[in-house]
């Protein structure tokens, strides 16, 4: 039975990247997970969906996840059959991120209490129900996981990151000078080295 490797995009990314993954995990399945999620519930649902399918023809599965991606997995995939988990600057303490920007945004959580949403100018926007729902759920994952960071993560502090590998059993590596957006020819090289090195 052949192995199931699935990679779930972050924000604004693509299930055409999993193209990536299918030269690195030669001897596996990499099929395209084109998810159209944007919450945590909704991935839930969707997610489990998805899963279900595919693991009717596998023991279990791999998945590598991207930013978001990570997030939605870890709330939707904690009781599936996950071999193993590639982590690539994982959205792991969702309510932080959410205060850190409305603090960027000056805005407080009474406002976004009361007015349920608020956008703002460097274009998210920000929910109420959202940070009610992550506070109620918070992550939990315990799959063997790998995680990959950027030094220079502008989203998830090397704290919050340090403390959630601690918590999660997982081994953490940091690309000095590193981005939360691994994009640059030297940095997909490093992703690709880290692949590989944990694959084996």
């Amino acid at each position: 039975m052949k192995n199931i490797v699935v990679y779930i995009h972050g924000k604004n990314g693509s299930a055409a990247e999993a193209a990536r993954y299918r030269r690195l995990f030669a001897d596996s399945d990499v099929p395209k997970f084109d998810y159209e999620a944007r919450t945590p519930w909704e991935a839930k649902e969707e997610f489990a969906l998805y899963f279900e399918s595919i693991l009717k023809s596998s023991k279990s599965a791999t998945i590598v996840a991207n930013s978001i991606g990570a997030f939605f997995a870890m709330h939707a995939l904690r009781d599936m059959r996950i071999k193993k988990a590639y982590f690539i600057s994982p959205i792991v303490n969702m309510e932080n991120l959410i205060l850190n920007m409305l603090s960027q945004a000056n805005a407080s959580e009474e406002e976004l209490r009361d007015k349920g949403e608020l956008s703002t100018k460097f274009g998210e926007k920000l929910s109420w129900r959202y940070l009610c729902y992550v506070r109620e759920h918070p992550s939990f994952w315990t799959a063997p996981t790998h995680i990959l960071y950027g030094e220079n993560d502008d989203l998830t502090s090397f704290e919050t990151i340090c403390e959630f590998a601690n918590r999660a059993g997982a081994t953490l590596t940091v690309m000095k000078n590193g981005e939360h957006r691994f994009s640059t020819a030297e940095q997909m090289r490093f992703l690709d080295d880290w692949i590989q090195r944990y694959s084996r």
